[in-house]
């Protein structure tokens, strides 16, 4: 009998599914933020009770045997037992006062919503995909497995790695009992190196630093902090006390000396207050970046010796900071470096998926081949055409074989456009199928598309879709890129060709681009290569700023009528609004 795993992400944040057969192939894995539209889907099920159906009913044969597991251990540690049994973990119990303080830069109240609601999270986990096996397969014999948090990250990044061995990273927020793991990865076995325990916490750092600032973490904002740090110059006084608040020890990250809180209540003289410009926050961003470079760089150096592997997978939230990412090569003696398309938590359903397999079948074999980042929701054909059916206002062509060379062309006019093709990309940055693209060549382009589409900050780079074998011609010390994951410097006599997508320090988050991973994205690359000599496109993601990229052809229009993008190409088809309409330009 066939056997699929269903992986769930369960954190409170992100939540995920991914199907697994039991040859390992993926066969769906998408962030529930993109069917409810709701971004980050806080508090969000993994498995929507009206979602579930169509996803059985796609891409598993029944009859089969499923397997469901989740990203985290259902057996909680001590210290949550304890604070749940002060009461600490309900609305009342977050006013409580007199609760010792835990070791953390995050104050007890944020701390306890955060468990309170992973504990929710644990104990309803795949709920709807089971009421629905059991309603429409009431046959299908049904196992449950559970895995520790980091280890369903480390099966995520090493699993979907061109590697058959590497040291493994992963650096997070939290996990069961802390907030980092080391691993080693060799002959399709996850051997743990580390762990780190206690209140030590990269993630929780930057949470920190992105609250100075004035930008919100539960939203993700941390993003802007990358985003702003550039515009910034070191702040000696921050700097110092930082390094009071958090070192590296080996592969541990502690906080040291007894007053911890006096320290971090002393952070508060730094906030950005509300009547205070973002700029003005540009001080704090550097430091708080600078000072995160140092820690993971000595971390993942530490790690390299101990392992003398040249080959890195990292994940964890923190494998989401493309500056720092960046920068490991010549941070360590790594040589070659792994960051999957979902390092976060939605990435850990595929990894809770894989670990279930392996489980049944430890002889798999998984990793040793790049995983394809399309793997999510299509837009069918059929909804195009009940749309065309009803429109009365916007011009639809339909070019299968020059689309390519039509939208080229446009791009090269300055238009801006919006680009949607096959599955969606599992993970949070467009590489292709659910982007927003333009000339990259263009300066103002840059505050075009803040301005008029995306509906935010004008200190927000953009990103260059560059062609792979183009790479080492334009960035110093060029390396793979293709999830969009590593902020490199972009060559000085290549920055105006790169204008648009050239930071204010001359760097560029790079996404290489093969024919092999995305044939027609990169058609339509070498399409504008001919057209312009540049190998490149400014790509962003389709959506506006607050709201996850778009799901369904309704979402797309919505973004396309509501914002100052000249055409949609959904597939083989180029809409267009009528010439004259309120223009971005």
């Amino acid at each position: 009998m066939r056997r699929y795993y269903i992986g769930l992400s369960v954190t409170y944040h992100d939540p995920a599914m991914a199907i697994v057969d039991e040859k390992g192939r993926v066969l769906f894995a998408e962030a529930g933020e993109r069917y409810l539209q709701h971004k980050r889907a806080l508090n969000c099920e993994a498995d929507p009770l009206l979602r579930v159906p169509e996803l059985l009913a796609e891409h598993c044969r029944f009859p089969c045997q499923i397997t469901i597991a989740i990203n985290w251990r259902k057996r909680r540690p001590w210290y949550e037992n304890v604070v749940a049994a002060l009461g600490c973990l309900d609305a009342p119990g977050l006013m409580k006062q007199g609760i010792k303080r835990l070791r953390s830069p995050l104050p007890n109240y944020q701390l306890h919503h955060m468990i309170a609601c992973q504990r929710s999270k644990i104990k309803t986990a795949g709920l709807n995909l089971v009421r629905i096996l059991r309603q429409s397969y009431p046959q299908t014999p049904l196992r449950f497995a559970d895995f520790a948090h980091h280890l369903t990250h480390a099966a995520c990044a090493c699993y979907s790695s061109p590697f058959s061995e590497a040291a493994c990273a992963v650096v997070d927020s939290f996990g069961e009992n802390g907030s980092m793991a080391f691993y080693h990865f060799r002959n399709g076995r996850l051997q743990l190196i580390h762990e780190n325990r206690g209140a030590g916490s990269i993630g929780f750092y930057y949470m920190k630093i992105t609250e100075l600032c004035g930008f919100d973490w539960l939203k993700g904002e941390e993003w802007k902090v990358m985003g702003l740090a550039p515009y910034g110059k070191l702040n000696p006084e921050l700097y110092e006390l930082l390094k009071s608040l958090i070192v590296v020890e080996g592969l541990s990250c502690k906080h040291p000396g007894r007053r911890l809180f006096e320290r971090v209540d002393e952070l508060a003289r730094f906030q950005r207050q509300k009547d205070q410009s973002i700029e003005q926050a540009a001080d704090i961003a550097f430091t708080g970046q600078f000072f995160f470079a140092e820690l993971v760089g000595r971390l993942l150096g530490n790690l390299q010796d101990m392992t003398g592997s040249k080959q890195l997978a990292l994940a964890g939230g923190c494998a989401l900071n493309s500056a720092f990412n960046g920068q490991i090569v010549e941070r360590t003696g790594f040589e070659r470096v792994h960051i999957p398309s979902a390092p976060a938590d939605d990435g850990t359903a595929l990894g809770a998926a894989w670990l279930a397999l392996r489980q049944d079948n430890p002889s798999v074999a998984l990793g040793g081949a790049a995983l394809t980042p399309y793997l999510g929701s299509t837009i069918p054909d059929a909804a195009l055409q009940q749309f065309k059916k009803y429109n009365r206002s916007l011009k639809v062509r339909h070019l299968p074989d020059s689309l390519c060379h039509t939208v080229a062309r446009l791009l090269t006019d300055g238009d801006l456009i919006a680009w949607v093709q096959g599955r969606a990309e599992f993970g949070p940055r467009a590489l292709g199928n659910r982007s927003i693209l333009a000339d990259p060549r263009r300066a103002s382009t840059k505050d075009r598309i803040n301005a008029t589409i995306k509906f935010r900050e004008q200190f927000r780079p953009f990103a260059p879709a560059l062609l792979a074998e183009c790479a080492e011609d334009f960035f110093d010390h060029s390396q793979s890129s293709p999830y969009m994951d590593k902020t490199l410097s972009i060559r000085a006599d290549k920055r105006d060709s790169l204008a648009a997508v050239c930071h204010v320090d001359g760097t560029g988050r790079l996404q290489t681009v093969t024919k092999e991973f995305n044939p027609r994205f990169y058609q339509l690359i070498v399409e504008f290569h001919r057209l312009t000599e540049v190998p490149a496109l400014l790509n962003t993601s389709f959506n506006v700023m607050g709201k996850p990229m778009v799901h369904s052809l309704e979402d797309a229009l919505a973004v396309f009528l509501t914002s100052g993008l000249d055409h949609l190409v959904i597939n083989d088809y180029l809409i267009s609004k009528p010439k004259g309409h309120e223009s971005s330009r």
